[in-house]
C-alpha cells in the first residue's frame, strides 16, 4: 500500500519532504503574509504535484516546475469567492525552524509585500526568495522577460520607499 512507503522509498514523498519548508516560505510571501492562505496554496500545489508526479519527475528542472505550480495555485486561490472572507484577530504562528523568525524587519517586509500588486509580489518572491532566473519567472507568469524586469524594478522601488518610510516613522 502506498501509505506505508517511507520518504526513501517514494521519490514524491522525498521531494516534498525536502522542499516543504521552502515552499511554505515562498507561499507565505506570495500570499502577502497570510499564513492560512499560504497553507492552502502549498496543499493545493503538493496535491497537484502528486497527481502529475510521473510527468513532473521527468522534467529537467523539477523545482522550476513546482514553483510555477505554486504561483499558479496562489493566483487561482484568489479567484475563489471564499478567499474574500477574512478571519482577523487570529495569531499567525511562526513555524519552528523558520529562518526568518526573530528578524525585526520581517513584519515590515511582509506588510510592504502585502501592499504590492499580486504580479509584482510574485515576481519579487520568485526572483529574490526562490532565486529563479528571469526567463523562468517570465515563463511561470506567462509574460515577457521585459515585464519581469520592469515589475522587479517597480516592486523593489516600492518596497524601498515603504520600508524607508516605516524606518523613519519608527526611529524618527
Amino acid at each position: 500500500m502506498r501509505g506505508d512507503s517511507r520518504a526513501g522509498d517514494d521519490p514524491y514523498v522525498g521531494y516534498v519532504t525536502a522542499r516543504l519548508p521552502a515552499l511554505q516560505r515562498a507561499a507565505f510571501l506570495l500570499c502577502g503574509g497570510d499564513a492560512y492562505r499560504a497553507d492552502d496554496v502549498v496543499q493545493a500545489t503538493i496535491t497537484r504535484l502528486y497527481q502529475h508526479w510521473k510527468r513532473v519527475s521527468r522534467s529537467d528542472n523539477i523545482d522550476a516546475y513546482v514553483h510555477r505550480m505554486l504561483v499558479h495555485a496562489a493566483v487561482d486561490e484568489r479567484r475563489h469567492p471564499w478567499s474574500r472572507v477574512r478571519l482577523d484577530g487570529r495569531p499567525v504562528e511562526v513555524a519552528a525552524g523558520d529562518p526568518h523568525a526573530g528578524v525585526d524587519e520581517r513584519g515590515s517586509l511582509v506588510a510592504a509585500l502585502r501592499t504590492l500588486p499580486p504580479r509584482q509580489r510574485a515576481v519579487l518572491v520568485m526572483r529574490f526568495l526562490l532565486d529563479r532566473p528571469i526567463d523562468e519567472v517570465a515563463k511561470a507568469l506567462g509574460c515577457s522577460v521585459g515585464t519581469v524586469k520592469s515589475q522587479s524594478s517597480r516592486g523593489l522601488d516600492a518596497l524601498r520607499s515603504m520600508l524607508a518610510t516605516t524606518e523613519e516613522r519608527d526611529h524618527g
